[in-house]
C-alpha cells in the first residue's frame, strides 16, 4: 500500500529508541523527511546515522521534551532545515510507577512536564505550520492503562489520561484544518526502559519478558515495530477520515475499547 509519505516532514520525540526509534525507520523507509529528537547524545548520533542510510533526509538533535527552552529550540530547527512539519508523533516518555503516598511532588511534575506539557508545547508549535500547509497529522503515544488504570500506577496513568483528553479535543478543535489527531494506547511493548528494568532485577532479557507476558491474554510482549506500523498507517494517506480515536495496541490485555 502506497502511504503517501514522499516528501513529508515527520518529527517523532523519543526517537532514539523502541516504538520512538522503530517508527523513525518505517517513516524514513516509506519516503519521509524525519526529525527526532532524545536526551542522549550518544544515542541521537546513532539513530541518526541509521536514518541516513535509509536516504531520508534527517534532523537529529539532543533536547529535552521536559523543557520548553529545548522543546522550541528542536522545533525552531525543523522548520529551519526543512521548512515545514506535516507530521508530529509524541512519544517522548518514561513508564514511572509508584504508590500514591510514596510519589513525591517533584516525581509528579517532571512526569507531567515531560508527557503532557511536553505534547502540549510541541503540538502547538507544529499546528501553524501544518495549517499553514493545508492539514497534517499528530499521534500522542499513551497507554491502555490510561483508561482502566490499576493501583499503584501513578503518575503514568494519570499523564497518559491527559494524553487521551488532550487527543480528543485537539481533533474536535482542528478538524475543519484537516489536522488529524489520534492516539495509540500501548501496552507492554519491548523497549530499552524495560530491558534496563530487567537488569535491575536480576534477569536476561527473555526471562523479563516471559514473565511480563503471562498478564497478556496474546502471551506475548510486544514489539516495537508492530507499534511504529500502526502509527505510519495513522499518519498516512490511508487514515484521511481517522480522527479523535484511540487504538489499543496491547495484545488484548485491556478490559475496555
Amino acid at each position: 500500500m502506497e502511504l503517501g509519505l514522499k516528501g513529508k516532514v515527520a518529527v517523532v520525540t523519543g526517537g532514539t529508541e523502541g516504538i520512538g526509534k522503530a517508527t523513525a525507520l518505517l517513516l524514513a523507509r516509506e519516503g519521509a523527511t524525519v526529525a527526532i529528537c532524545s536526551r542522549n547524545q550518544a544515542r541521537v548520533d546513532s539513530v541518526g546515522a541509521q536514518l541516513r542510510e535509509t536516504g531520508a533526509q534527517v534532523l537529529a538533535l539532543s533536547a529535552d521534551m521536559g523543557k520548553a527552552a529545548d522543546i522550541e529550540r528542536f522545533m525552531q530547527a525543523v522548520v529551519d532545515q526543512f521548512g515545514r512539519i506535516d507530521i508530529l508523533v509524541n512519544n517522548a516518555g518514561t513508564s514511572k510507577r509508584g504508590a500514591f503516598l510514596e510519589l513525591t511532588d517533584e516525581e509528579w511534575s517532571a512526569d507531567i512536564e515531560l508527557k503532557v506539557f511536553g505534547a502540549i508545547r510541541c503540538s502547538r508549535l507544529a499546528i501553524p505550520h501544518m495549517k499553514k500547509n493545508g492539514g497534517g497529522r499528530i499521534v500522542n503515544i499513551t497507554i491502555s492503562s490510561a483508561k482502566q488504570p490499576g493501583a499503584g500506577s501513578y503518575p503514568t496513568s494519570v499523564s497518559r489520561a491527559a494524553g487521551l483528553a488532550i487527543t480528543k479535543a485537539m481533533s474536535k478543535e482542528f478538524a475543519a484544518d484537516n489536522i488529524l489527531v489520534n492516539t495509540v494506547c500501548i501496552g507492554k511493548i519491548k523497549s530499552g526502559q524495560h530491558e534496563r528494568r530487567y537488569k535491575k532485577e536480576g534477569l536476561t532479557a527473555d526471562e523479563y519478558y516471559a514473565k511480563a507476558a503471562k498478564d497478556i491474554p496474546m502471551q506475548r510482549v510486544g514489539e516495537a515495530e508492530e507499534v511504529a506500523t500502526v502509527i505510519a498507517f495513522l499518519v498516512s494517506d490511508a487514515a484521511s477520515y481517522v480522527t479523535g480515536t484511540s487504538i489499543n495496541l496491547d495484545g488484548g490485555m485491556s478490559g475496555v475499547l
